[in-house]
């Protein structure tokens, strides 16, 4: 008699069905792509990232003897403290790519506090470590998620910290007891849960490296298509990864192909807001807060709610707000439908891993969310708390009833300029990029990595505590100085309604004001602007080596007829919109250079008398004190735009 199956998950398995011949192919034509595509790296940087964490095994566990024998405490204390590295994320996973972060926790026995830890394990790390090998350091301490950022050998590491309600941190603890929950607070809590999530993940999927291989296919994909980033509302990593672990544990015997194929349609088609469990919750008497719509109201308005397997459960996407759940959706169905054809061999692999058009074609309109500072190291301060507050703007424009989707893209562009007063500072502020640095490049916020930058944004509030540079910035007013920016763009897709009007001025106004009145703002140094931009203006640094840009349509021209006698003559439409267009430039342009002196009390609205569904559009930056960050008070600060159809496609009527 056959053993009985074992359950994996809250429910059954669909299927116990060996792979056939054509899926074990399938799969390795997948592996093969991956490959490819850059998302395995060479035996010798998978055995040297071990080394170097072995390594900092040993350096934790002097750390910890240190701070023992700074507090006098006994031999015998000492020699059994102990100390622990953990990892977590995605190397913790077995899905990562070459040259990604490893997140890496240092635990550590109830003698040795968080202070110890900035305290004293930086000259720890200088002295144990070979010379030369630390070529980056800085530590964090007031992050939501304190960390010291470390490059060790041209290999990035997340080091963060949690001290255990415990006398002594064995090399074998078993960070899934949770036991080891009594007596922390919350930052340790939320520092130990990183590997508790991941090992209890691991040890809920019937075949890892099935498992590894799916998530690999299925974080590359969601990056390609600009669908990855918790901060920005869409699933992080460890979201992704428990989506995929949800499928294996229905097709326990599948291969990595398979799992890729069926994640699309069971993920794609789940009943929402119906939760993603891998496991049941768990109760425990130390009582922690964990998901439960039931209890906490809250809970209730999660869209997209996948719930952590390791106690105290928590939502782990509780960012996804509706354009985002709606922008999901319709990429798992578009990817649905490319693996269905792969399954049919109409189509490749490497069909699925194409790149977003979010730039190319996906939008005529966008705003651009424009976020400055006069010093680098108060600009990733700045910047990052504008990256966790910029959905909060989104969030508002979604209940605009003339905007179907307005989508946030998930990465930042940050940029430095030259700049020699406060005209050429509105300038840049308003979108323009003839002041900027032609010997720096622009970087993304992903690829720069600025540990005060990903610190802040994933605090929030906590920016407050941040430290905003290092002093005023100093330089000789007859020349340029460095000015940094990093600006967020969010698509707009209008309602094809044409009666319907699209002012933003009301919501960017009060999430401007909000931002600016936050602790993390100081006057004269942080600045923060909204512009709309049209596509086939979008800067060229947003678009790779080969993407075609948007170009702006050009005007049909007609065979003039005779006019009928006796007939009235009609106006011509695209002549109007074109004017229309040309009043708004020279409107937004003779502002910016008489900014310092115009004192504008009422709103401006262009329009045609032609077009009754105008395009309202919200631009502060011919206004000198909302450039500057203040609030020049009532009728001051709002100019509204309209020019017509001249801003509006065919398509949206």
């Amino acid at each position: 008699m056959a053993a009985p199956q074992r359950q994996w998950g809250t429910t059954p398995s669909i299927s116990w069905t060996p792979p056939t011949e054509k899926e074990i192919l399938q799969n390795q034509e997948l592996t093969d792509e991956l490959k490819r595509q850059g998302q395995y790296e060479a035996t010798s940087e998978t055995d040297k990232k071990q080394a170097l964490l072995v390594q900092l095994q040993k350096i934790a566990v002097e750390f910890v003897k240190h701070v023992c024998r700074k507090n006098n405490l006994p031999q015998s204390v000492i020699d059994s403290a102990g100390g622990k590295i953990c990892t977590y994320g995605s190397y913790r996973l077995g899905a990562y790519a070459p040259g990604s972060d490893i997140d890496t926790l240092v635990a550590a026995p109830r003698y040795v506090t968080r202070d110890d830890f900035f305290e004293h394990m930086p000259s720890i790390l200088e002295r144990m470590l070979p010379p030369g090998a630390i070529e980056e350091m800085k530590a964090v301490p007031e992050a939501y998620v304190p960390i010291i950022k470390l490059v060790i050998s041209g290999t990035d590491f997340d080091l963060n910290f949690t001290r255990l309600a415990i006398s002594s941190v064995p090399f074998d603890l078993d960070v899934k007891d949770t036991n080891l929950l009594r007596g922390l607070d919350d930052r340790e809590l939320r520092a130990l849960n990183g590997p508790r999530v991941a090992d209890e993940l691991l040890q809920l999927v019937p075949q890892k490296k099935t498992f590894r291989t799916a998530l690999r296919a299925i974080k590359l994909w969601a990056q390609r298509r600009a669908v990855y980033g918790n901060i920005v509302g869409f699933p992080g990593g460890v979201a992704w990864g428990m989506l995929v672990a949800r499928v294996c544990q229905l097709y326990p015997q599948a291969t990595g192909s398979v799992i890729v194929m069926k994640f699309f349609r069971i993920i794609g088609r789940w009943n929402w807001p119906q939760p993603i469990l891998l496991k049941e919750p768990e109760d425990h008497p130390i009582q922690a807060r964990v998901w439960n719509p039931r209890l906490y109201p809250t809970d209730k308005y999660h869209l997209m709610p996948i719930i952590t397997p390791a106690y105290p459960a928590m939502c782990a996407t509780h960012n996804i707000g509706p354009t985002t759940k709606k922008i999901i959706i319709q990429e798992l169905e578009r990817g649905g439908d490319i693996t269905d054809k792969i399954s049919f061999g109409k189509m490749q692999w490497k069909d699925l891993f194409t790149k977003h058009s979010y730039f190319t074609k996906d939008y005529k309109y966008y705003l651009s969310i424009i976020s400055g500072s006069t010093t680098k190291d108060a600009q990733a301060s700045w910047s990052g708390f504008i990256e966790s507050k910029v959905r909060l703007l989104v969030q508002s424009l979604e209940n605009q009833g003339s905007i179907t989707v307005a989508r946030l893209f998930n990465k930042g562009f940050a940029r430095e300029h030259r700049c020699k007063d406060e005209d050429e500072i509105s300038a840049v502020l308003g979108g323009e990029l003839q002041y900027q640095a032609t010997d720096v490049q622009t970087e993304t916020t992903d690829t720069i990595k600025d540990p005060l930058h990903n610190a802040v944004a994933q605090g929030g509030a906590d920016a407050a505590a941040m430290t905003n540079g290092n002093g005023e910035a100093t330089h000789d007013d007859s020349e340029p100085h460095a000015f940094y920016t990093t600006t967020y763009y969010v698509g707009i897709e209008l309602a094809q309604d044409s009666t319907k009007k699209l002012d933003v001025s009301e919501q960017s106004r009060d999430w401007k004001d909000q931002q600016c009145r936050s602790a993390g703002f100081e006057e004269g140094r942080n600045f923060l602007n909204i512009t709309a931009t049209r596509s086939y203006d979008l800067p060229a640094d947003v678009f790779a080596p080969g993407e075609e840009r948007p170009t702006r349509a050009k005007k049909k021209t007609a065979m003039k007829k005779a006019p009928v006698p006796g007939q009235k003559r009609s106006q011509d439409l695209s002549g109007m919109e074109v004017a229309a267009f040309m009043l708004y430039l020279a409107i937004k342009y003779m502002s910016i250079a008489g900014a310092h002196g115009l004192q504008c009390t009422d709103s401006f609205v262009v329009s045609t008398p032609f077009c009754s569904s105008p395009l309202f559009l919200y631009d502060p930056i011919v206004n000198k004190m909302s450039s500057m960050g203040k609030d020049p008070g009532p009728g001051r600060n709002e100019f509204v735009i309209a020019p017509g159809r001249a801003f509006r496609s065919r398509s949206h009527g």
